[in-house]
């Protein structure tokens, strides 16, 4: 896999500095494959990201919204081995715990989160606020408006 250094963009720039980050971390070659997880646009300005949690209860998974990244972190409970005497002979069903960060856009806010089915799904929703959504300006004309003739009535008085 190639490597960008992106060093000079860094020393050139001011403000940018998030995006260069993004940058890195999409490139980077150690992102975990468990759970594995869809991302949906489920309309407009919606969104869904639906994460594989079987095997996790719902008091054993947290969602964290901090700033623009949104985390989700499953912990098995230490007394879930010791509940049973059997014997696992084999454990296809991972039962580690996990963490998954997503980058979120901005002003993208999570609305809604269920878990059936051994799915979680997070409901997001971009909600642009007013003052930053487009406006329409109107458009005046610079050109002068004709001045309305003034009649004073010499003519008028001259012909009486």
């Amino acid at each position: 896999m190639r490597t960008y250094d992106l060093t000079p963009f860094y020393r050139s720039t001011v403000g940018f500095d998030r995006f260069f980050s993004l940058l890195d971390q999409a490139t980077a070659d150690g992102s975990p494959g468990y759970p594995p997880y869809n991302i949906e646009r489920t309309g407009e300005n919606d969104y869904r990201i639906s994460v594989a949690v079987s095997g996790f209860s719902q008091g054993e998974l947290s969602i964290v919204s901090k700033e623009n990244t949104l985390t989700i972190k499953g912990e098995k409970s230490a007394n879930e081995n010791g509940k049973d005497k059997s014997e696992v002979l084999y454990r296809g069903i991972a039962a580690r715990a996990f963490e998954r960060a997503f980058q979120l856009a901005d002003f993208v806010v999570v609305k809604n989160a269920s878990l059936e089915h051994g799915l979680l799904h997070v409901d997001l929703v971009r909600e642009i606020p007013e003052a930053k959504k487009p406006r329409s300006i109107p458009i005046s004309s610079t050109t002068p408006a004709p001045h309305p003739q003034v009649v004073d009535g010499s003519a008028e008085k001259a012909a009486a």
